[in-house]
């Protein structure tokens, strides 16, 4: 590409940021312009529901690259302006403030939004989710202690606000609809330890809950479920998962399915235009298929691959997925999918709040959780990423240094 080329970025978050500066790394002369729905220069997501709620982390630690950098890099930042439309035609991108942008290439990293709530009295003042930085700090102003704070979805966000809001010293309530928390993502026994620990906090977890609808005139004041009873609220928050951005992509006429259709090098099914992040939905022979995944570490490098592969240096992504969440002073990590896993191998005890999980298949390691054991994790995403065959024993016995367990398969 050349220095009169454009490639427009839509979508001011981790991918964004990480696809426009690995465009500029790589040595592209050409124009770069990233347009976001926030005024705010792209910020680190993760802090919203830990550090940002309890005040630990100010707004001004957020941004992933200040001003300054951008500046040095020349990368335009286009704030509190949405794209409305794509012209593949003319090869312009159409501005919520009236602006048309000719491109050369385009960088989809839309990201997703909160799921809405489908339920009588979700608009009611007080009802929020946490998506952004505008609505974390409004989340903030409600984590007054003594207030009561309903929590609608035990999953990573639910469970994570429930720990800041629970010391904070509110009068706390999970509502779970699934028989447990962290249904999606882990174990029974990993679900189960987890509700101990909250329960053991104070949290009021309640499982297998059924919501009727939200109650109150023009603020929420309650919770009532379909067994007619009413949980009294100052404040609920919606955590029930995330929508991707896909409607642009659709008007465009790209290729849709759960996310923005992209091969193993990020680009859609125009050349022109790439895609990574929450929104993309990727083929990955190491976890047997297309996935679309929601995870910071997955939207950097997703960015970076298919950056490198616009300015033609093409490598297939095909990186290990891994998450984590901060709940109290437990970090939980995880590595790979533990979809369709057969047999769960506990390394340590979950009464200690310290210990290790590996989900197998077919007698090889799919996938491994671990709760505060920061020296292990790396030895463990080696043996999920080699798909390594390990006797459950060896996994289990504390005695066997991980490490070693990686030097016998190879990994």
């Amino acid at each position: 590409m050349n220095a009169e080329s454009t490639v427009v970025v839509i979508g001011a978050g981790q991918a964004g940021s990480e696809f426009a500066a690995e465009l500029r790394t790589l040595g592209f002369e050409g124009r770069v312009l990233m347009v976001g729905d926030e005024a705010e220069l792209p910020y680190k997501r993760p802090p919203l529901s830990k550090g940002f709620l309890t005040g630990a982390i100010t707004a001004d630690q957020l941004p992933i690259r200040n001003a300054a950098v951008h500046e040095k890099n020349r990368i335009e930042f286009l704030g509190g302006v949405s794209v409305t439309a794509i012209d593949r035609a003319k090869k312009t991108v159409a501005l919520s403030d009236g602006q048309s942008i000719a491109y050369s290439k385009i960088a989809l990293t839309t990201g997703g939004r909160a799921r809405p709530l489908p339920l009588p009295g979700a608009q009611l003042a007080n009802v929020l989710s946490l998506r952004s930085m505008a609505d974390a700090a409004a989340i903030r102003e409600q984590l007054v202690e003594g207030r009561r704070l309903v929590i609608i979805g035990g999953g990573y966000i639910g469970l994570e606000i429930a720990a800041v809001a629970v010391k904070k010293g509110l009068i706390v309530t999970v509502l779970e609809s699934a028989p447990r928390v962290l249904a999606r993502v882990t174990a029974p026994e990993i679900s189960e330890f987890y509700t101990r620990v909250h329960r053991e906090e104070g949290v009021d977890i309640r499982l297998g809950v059924q919501i009727a609808a939200l109650i109150g005139d023009t603020a929420v004041s309650g919770v009532q479920l379909v067994d007619g009873s009413i949980i009294n609220a100052d404040a609920v928050i919606v955590g029930i998962g995330l929508i991707p951005n896909t409607e642009l992509a659709t008007a465009a006429g790209l290729s849709v399915d759960n996310g923005i259709v992209v091969d193993e090098y990020g680009q859609t099914s125009d050349p022109d235009i790439w895609s990574a992040g929450d929104c993309a939905n990727r083929p990955s022979a190491m976890l047997g298929g297309r996935v679309r995944l929601e995870s910071v570490p997955n939207a950097m490098e997703q960015a970076r691959y298919a950056a490198r592969a616009l300015m033609g240096q093409p490598k297939a992504y095909d990186e290990l997925p891994w998450f984590w969440s901060d709940q109290y002073e437990l970090k939980l990590q995880m590595c790979g999918l533990s979809n369709g896993y057969d047999r769960l191998v506990v390394r340590g005890s979950t009464a200690n709040r310290s210990f290790s999980a590996f989900y197998l298949k077919q007698g090889r390691v799919i996938a491994a959780d671990a709760v505060s054991q920061l020296r292990d994790f790396g030895m463990m995403k080696k043996l999920v990423a080699a798909r390594a065959s390990v006797a459950p024993e060896r996994l289990a016995d504390e005695t066997v240094p991980l490490k070693e367990l990686v030097a016998e398969v190879g990994a």
